[in-house]
Order: C-alpha cells, then sequence, then structure tokens
C-alpha cells in the first residue's frame, strides 16, 4: 500500500471511530464528564473528502482527525493563508466584537471586487451558538476545495459569502465542559456573547454589535438564499443533519416556500443521501422526556434566524446537525448540504429570485402573533432511535435512555401553532424624532423610510395600552412588556424633525409591521423599547382631587354608576381610598393624556 493510502486510511478510519476520541480533552474517568450513548458504526462517501495528512491545506480540523475544531487564530491564519494563495477568495474583517475581536468574512467569487448582482448569492454563517461549530470547519474544507482542489466551477454561476465564526466571543471562550449533550469537537465555545446574548434571539431587537453587523451584510449583499448552522439538543433520532424552514402554513413568503418544498428539499436529501448521510426535515420534540408523544414545529418568531429571513422574504434555512453523532460526521454531513446548495443554487437560483420578487410585492392582512394549537396539525414521517425508560432517584420522576438502535419507522402526530394576532397593516408608521432608538433599528434592518426636515402634523390612528405588565426577569438583556388591551383612537399628532413616515408597501413593510404594530410578539415595544410610556409623572394631591370627586358624582349620574358598579365588582379597590381617588384623576382634565398612549401613529389609507 503506497504511503499516501496509508495516511488517507488511517484519516479515514479517526473519522468513523470518533466516539472513542471526541471527549479527549475530558478524561475517561472524570466523574463530571457527561454520559452519552454509545455511537452506531458509520460509513459514508463523504469520507473522501478529507485530504490527506501529507496535504499542505490540510485545515486543523482535518488535522485533528476530525476531533477538534480551529481556534479563531488558526482560523484566521488559514483563510488570510487561502486567499493569499487564489484569487478567487478575498477575506475581510467588517466588524468588531464587544471584546474587540475582527469578526470574518470570506467572499468567494470569480467576479472579482464586484460581484455580479445577476448571480444568486449564497450566504452562510456558522458559530451563532459558538458551540455549535461544524459549519466553519466544513465551510474551511469546502473553500480550500474551490480555491484549491478543482471545485471552482461550483462559482460558475453562483457566488458564495461565508462568516466563519459569528459569535466569535464566545468562540473564544471554550471548554471541554461547554456542551454536555453534544459529541465533539473536544473543546466547544459558549453559547452567548460576551455581552451574554443569545444571538438567535436578537434578529429583531438588534441589541448586539454582532447582530447589527449582520443586518448590515442582509442589506449590503441582499443574499438570494442564507443558511444558519447549528447543532441541535433534544432527543435522539437516526438523521445526522436535519434542516428547514417556516412551515408552509406559518410563511410570510409563499413563493419562496414552494421553492424550498418542491426544489431544494428534493436536491439536498439527494446530495446527502448519495454522500452516505441520513438527512431529515427540521424538528423539536414536543416532550423531551417523552418522544412517543410527537414532534413539534410552531410558528417560529422572527427572533430567530428562519423566522427573521421569512419575514424579510430573505430565503433562510435553519440546519440543525445531531448533537449526539460524532463531529466528524457531522462536519461532512455540513461539507456535503453547502456544496449541494450551490448546486442548486446554480441549476434553480433564476426560479428562487423570481419567487423573493414575487414575495416582496405581497400585501394584506400580517399575523403578528402565534398561539399553540392543543390538536396536531398534522402527521410526520420520522426515524426514531430506540429508548427505555427508567426512574432518577435525582428527579424523582420518569427519564428516557437512549439506546443507540434504530427504531422502526413512524408516523407521529407535529404540534404546532395557530393565528393569535392579526392586522391590516395602516398605509405607514409614523415614528417620532425622540424615539432615536426604534429609528436606529429601522435603519439597521434597511426599511425604507422618509425623514422630515420640518415639524408636521398630521391625522393618525393611535393606540392605548392597557394594563401593561412587565416580565419578572429579563429576557435576552430587556424586560419585555404584555398588556391585557389596546384601544384605537384618533389623533392629531404633530411629529418634531427627524421623525420619520415609514410606508408599509415596500419590500420589507411586513417586517416593519411586525417591529411597530405594538401587539406583535416580537414588537419593538414588546421588547421594551417604548418604557416612557410606562411611567406617569404628574401627580395630585387628596386634599384636591377628593372635593372634585365628590363634585363629579353630584353633577353626573352616569360617571357615578360606573363608579358604584366598580365599588360592588372589585373589592379592593373598594377599600384603597388612592385607588379610588386616582380613577377619579384619570376622568378629569388634569389627567395626562399621553400616559399609556403608545407614541407610533398609524396613517390609514385614504388619509
Amino acid at each position: 500500500m503506497k504511503t499516501d493510502q496509508r495516511f488517507l486510511l488511517s484519516l479515514l478510519v479517526a473519522v468513523s471511530t470518533l466516539a472513542s476520541a471526541t471527549m479527549a480533552a475530558a478524561p475517561a474517568n472524570d466523574p463530571d464528564r457527561a454520559p452519552l450513548p454509545p455511537v452506531p458504526a458509520w460509513h459514508g462517501k463523504s469520507e473522501k473528502l478529507v485530504v490527506k495528512a501529507s496535504d499542505p491545506w490540510i485545515t486543523p480540523a482535518e488535522k485533528s482527525g476530525l476531533t477538534a475544531t480551529a481556534s479563531y487564530a488558526e482560523t484566521a491564519a488559514y483563510l488570510d493563508r487561502l486567499a493569499a494563495a487564489s484569487p478567487l477568495i478575498r477575506v475581510e474583517r467588517f466588524a468588531k466584537t464587544p471584546q474587540g475581536r475582527d469578526m470574518l468574512l470570506v467572499v468567494a467569487s470569480k467576479d472579482g471586487a464586484t460581484l455580479d448582482p445577476a448571480k444568486p448569492l449564497l450566504l452562510v454563517q456558522a458559530g451563532i451558538h459558538s458551540g455549535e461549530i461544524d459549519g466553519k470547519d466544513a465551510g474551511m474544507m469546502l473553500l480550500r476545495d474551490i480555491a484549491l482542489r478543482g471545485k471552482d466551477g461550483l462559482l460558475d454561476r453562483v457566488n458564495f459569502v461565508f462568516v466563519p465564526i459569528f459569535n466569535l466571543d464566545g468562540h473564544e471562550r471554550s471548554s471541554a465542559y461547554n456542551r454536555p449533550n453534544q459529541r465533539g469537537p473536544v473543546s466547544q465555545g459558549w453559547r452567548t456573547t460576551a455581552q451574554n446574548i443569545n444571538l438567535n434571539r436578537d434578529y429583531i431587537k438588534a441589541d448586539a454589535p454582532e447582530m447589527q453587523a449582520m443586518l448590515g451584510l442582509f442589506n449590503r449583499f441582499d443574499p438570494t438564499l442564507y443558511m444558519d448552522l447549528h447543532v441541535s439538543d433534544g432527543l435522539d433520532f437516526q438523521y445526522d443533519i436535519t434542516f428547514g424552514w417556516q412551515e408552509p402554513q406559518y410563511t410570510k413568503s409563499p413563493a419562496i416556500n414552494r421553492w424550498f418544498e418542491t426544489v431544494y428539499r428534493g436536491q439536498a436529501n439527494a446530495g446527502l443521501k448519495g454522500a452516505g448521510h441520513v438527512p431529515g426535515p427540521l424538528i423539536l420534540a414536543a416532550d423531551d422526556r417523552h418522544p412517543e408523544k410527537g414532534l413539534m414545529l410552531p410558528a417560529f418568531p422572527s427572533r430567530f434566524s428562519h423566522g427573521y429571513g421569512d419575514l424579510r422574504h430573505m430565503p433562510a434555512v435553519l440546519v440543525e446537525n445531531h448533537s449526539l453523532k460524532p463531529f466528524g460526521r457531522r462536519v461532512l454531513g455540513t461539507y456535503v448540504l453547502l456544496e449541494q446548495t450551490l448546486k442548486t443554487l446554480a441549476s434553480d437560483g433564476a426560479a428562487l429570485k423570481a419567487a423573493i420578487a414575487a414575495d416582496r410585492k405581497a400585501t394584506g392582512p400580517e399575523v403578528i402573533a402565534w398561539k399553540s394549537k392543543a390538536d396536531p396539525v398534522r402527521t410526520i414521517d420520522f426515524l426514531p432511535m430506540q429508548a427505555d425508560y427508567y426512574t432518577s432517584p435525582a428527579s424523582g420522576a420518569e427519564e428516557v435512555r437512549w439506546l443507540a438502535k434504530p427504531a422502526p419507522a413512524a408516523v407521529v402526530p407535529l404540534y404546532g401553532s395557530e393565528p393569535d394576532v392579526t392586522v391590516t397593516p395602516p398605509a405607514a408608521y409614523w415614528v417620532s424624532a425622540v424615539d432615536r432608538d426604534v429609528i436606529d433599528r429601522l435603519r439597521r434592518h434597511g426599511v425604507q423610510m422618509e425623514s422630515i426636515d420640518a415639524p408636521r402634523t398630521v391625522e393618525v390612528d393611535m393606540i392605548r395600552v392597557a394594563d401593561p405588565k412587565l416580565d419578572a426577569t429579563p429576557t435576552e438583556g430587556r424586560v419585555m412588556v404584555h398588556a391585557a388591551g389596546f384601544a384605537h383612537e384618533r389623533r392629531q399628532e404633530t411629529y418634531p424633525a427627524g421623525s420619520v413616515r415609514v410606508p408599509t408597501n415596500q419590500p420589507l413593510g411586513a417586517l416593519a409591521t411586525m417591529l411597530l404594530e405594538p401587539q406583535g410578539e416580537d414588537s419593538l415595544f414588546t421588547w421594551g423599547f417604548f418604557p416612557a410610556l410606562l411611567q406617569r409623572t404628574e401627580y395630585i394631591e387628596g386634599y384636591v382631587i377628593a372635593p372634585m370627586a365628590d363634585a363629579m358624582l353630584d353633577r353626573d349620574p352616569t360617571l357615578k354608576a360606573a363608579f358604584e358598579k366598580k365599588l360592588a365588582e372589585d373589592p379592593a379597590f373598594a377599600a384603597d381610598p388612592q385607588a379610588r381617588l386616582a380613577w377619579f384623576y384619570a376622568r378629569t382634565r388634569y389627567y395626562d393624556a399621553r400616559y399609556l398612549l403608545y407614541p407610533v401613529g398609524r396613517e390609514l389609507a385614504g388619509d
């Protein structure tokens, strides 16, 4: 056997036997080491993607036998070297993280510095949750093969933009003990950023500098397809790679969704199966302890990558590799999916571009909040793994134990969502110059708006919030707001210079509606961007309001009847002198007319 063949064989053996190696950084006798199920044997054609150990362009992950992931320094050095060696590769530092690290962007193209807008463009990000890092190492292998190993034809009709590490600060907070439910690599990054923000909950509010930079890439490149690469949590199953998008019954981009379902799914599955992988649909367990109860695919809010992409009419694929499969197998599956996606865009990208254009012209009522549906929405084919159950002394409950053996194929119920709040968008929204953070977010998302350079008085529909409540604990660095009611009223509002008018008849009209309708599950109101409206700053003393209230009762029989009804129905109110007087104060002309008034105006059609 030739020496290079021996090297190749040794690497292939390493890939297929990762079960004994993936947690090498955690000693086998370490009592804190997470116990994972055994790994079924696996071999696939994609193992041939691993280069020989003697190859001067072997990636750091391949050099480890696909058991370790490249560090940030190794990643940057490798990609810079690749760019220096190939005119097809360009590396940019496009933003800085809160800890001062340069975020990396790789552009792979035959177009030079100016990318041909007629070509489809694939934008891929890895490491949004930086412990889930398979995509970084797969992308480095694929870029190497495009630049130097004969796969440059993938760029004949497509441009490829790659962010190897999105959550860069979290990536460098690496440990063998970061993800106990994941099989490799030997050391993994942290889920959240240095500011403790989960980037895959930040797409709408865009608080993180990293997310603001990513929104800038969306506006700059307007990708034909956007891929967000993850590794799953939860139950065991036979699939090693799952992927999906917003379900058809929830989508705000129906033409794009049809392309996904009729073109992309079949081609991606065929490519993966041909390479020896087991692809499956994006799925969640309805109950992690009892997977036999069924699966779940809700309407994903727009705080998530593929929910945001759907809202923005930007085709978005969420990839979830299976955490219990070895790191090497996951990396190879990701490579195959990326390569197949480039091929599909080359052959069918024009149809996807047409679908994007159609969805961006659509108008009509918008569902801005969803709720769980009690009954299954449909059934789904599923390839499960065998499990048994035991009673845990620690939890005192029945727990699942995975046996690492395939179970028979099954048809299981799939649970989901149903509409909760639907609105007809106004012709436009008006946002005052005083709400600078809101205008900033609109601009970062790329929403079209008109800024006024002089005060303007407009008749608008406005919303009065009733009984707002703040969450007891923060969510992603913000205290979310929920309200019991929203009452509409017509008003003449004067907006100062610097205020903006946001039309809804625009490509990002659905996104603007979600951002600015206060009832939206991911609206800026819900995320706490309008705290001032919750605060009342003027008061009235008891010695003033008490005689005023007595006089109001004497002269207004209707008000008196309403007050007596309130006393009868609300004993706590009846026993609280301050609450009783506050009830009258709210009905005087001295009361703050802007208290609980949502400050965004709605310009109705025909106004």
